[in-house]
């Protein structure tokens, strides 16, 4: 094993894209993500040999640099594992559409109105992954986007969920209802729970920011609002719990149906 040994550096620049955590970087491994170099700590022993194996069977160049190196550039969580990579590319809104239909699917998607912490990005499309969503659309104005941050809450779930960012989310509303999906936004001020409607059709659930909910003008153009019923005295949840309710509750119906 042929492992370069880096010097003292300074904090990156993430110019170039940057993916950290050993969950995240193996997932970009088997998802086929071009990977320009692999980077492990010398001061952790932990780093499982499988992971080095495979960045080596891929002709990936290995470095080592000290563990301050890690934690100056990604935080603590880093597990002293990075790579360097290419940007992952957003899919254009037409193309994601299609996927479905290709799979034989009926349609799931998630629309994020205005969500800005890559935290709850990261575990939504997580929790997109396990439920089969076919993509996540967000808009490049005031919201989150593609980070290393986000990639390590998704925990790798980022490599097999395509998404797609638009300049405004209403449009993309607006093209998913001429291919018959029902747009369902996730409101608490609302009468109907995600109990109370047919959810085993084709769908696209939009969901608030973390502080304001939805916007009056995109709750307007969903075709219903749903909330999901509660009994204790907290009268919300984050945006990424949320998801997953509504989200297994859809594929509850569909699987029932079925």
């Amino acid at each position: 094993m042929r492992i370069k040994k880096i010097g003292p550096t300074g904090r990156l620049k993430f110019a170039n894209g940057w993916i950290y955590g050993i969950n995240p970087v193996f997932e970009a491994l088997r998802a086929g993500r071009t990977i320009k170099e692999f980077y492990i700590s010398s001061g952790r022993r932990q780093i499982p040999k499988w992971l080095i194996k495979e960045a080596e069977s891929r002709g990936i160049p290995i470095k080592t640099a000290a563990q301050d190196f890690f934690d100056r550039n990604f935080g603590t969580s880093n597990q002293g594992v990075a790579a360097k990579v290419l940007a992952k590319d957003y899919t254009p809104l037409d193309e994601l559409l299609q996927t479905p239909h290709i799979k034989g699917e009926p349609p799931l998607f998630i629309v994020l109105d205005c969500i800005e912490d890559p935290r709850n990005f990261g575990a939504i499309l997580r929790t997109a992954d396990a439920a089969g969503v076919h993509g996540v659309i967000i808009q490049s104005y005031r919201s989150v986007s593609l980070s290393a941050d986000m990639s390590k809450v998704s925990a790798g779930a980022v490599e097999y969920v395509p998404v797609s960012i638009v300049p405004n989310i209403k449009n993309a509303i607006i093209e998913m209802k001429k291919n018959d999906i029902l747009v369902v936004g996730a409101e608490n001020d609302t009468q109907k729970s995600i109990w109370d409607i047919q959810l085993n059709i084709p769908l696209a659930i939009v969901l608030g920011s973390e502080g304001k909910g939805l916007r009056q003008t995109v709750k307007e153009m969903c075709d219903v609002l749903v909330k999901i019923p509660m009994y204790g005295k907290v009268n919300s949840l984050n945006v990424s719990v949320a998801a997953g309710i509504i989200l297994f509750e859809i594929l509850r119906q569909r699987r029932s149906n079925s």
